[in-house]
């Protein structure tokens, strides 16, 4: 087998979600925009993908995060765009890995949620609306809310 020579060779992709109530994708991409300085920004459903040298892109997203520091996450990406190892083009079908950040992202508001918590000094935690657990219903009344019910 030929030896992969990655074409973007030197550099990372990182992706850069965003899970917030006042911050959208298109705001990231916008602010990415104005501090680059040649990286490669890609605006995607749940962020943006960054691919550039290291300390181009760790500067961007720097830059990112403190537009909404609770609410923004990054994620190193595993192969670089177009490794034929992990292409969409040659698996067919969505991206290896896709599924995971779907998984992620529904996680996201909990962890913002906490992140808040914390910040803002509170001794106890309440659970997120998001993660709240419905109280058990008590069997008794489960019963009691059957007879009551006509045939």
């Amino acid at each position: 087998m030929k030896e992969y020579i990655p074409k973007y060779a030197g550099t990372v992709t990182k992706y850069v979600f965003v899970e917030s109530p006042s911050t959208r994708p298109e705001e990231l991409a916008q602010r990415a925009y104005e501090v680059s300085e040649g990286a490669m920004i890609k605006e995607t459903c749940f962020g943006l993908q960054v691919t550039g040298r290291p300390n181009e892109v760790a500067r961007i997203i720097g830059e990112l995060r403190k537009l909404d520091p609770n609410h923004i996450f990054v994620k190193d990406r595993g192969f670089p765009p177009g490794d034929p190892r992990r292409c969409r083009a040659n698996l067919g079908g969505a991206r290896p890995g896709y599924h995971g950040h779907e998984f992620e992202i529904a996680l996201l508001p909990n962890i913002s949620h906490g992140l808040e918590a914390i910040e803002s000094g509170k001794k106890e935690i309440v659970p997120s609306p998001v993660t709240r657990i419905p109280e058990k219903l008590d069997v008794q009344r489960l019963k009691m809310m059957m007879d009551a019910q006509e045939p």
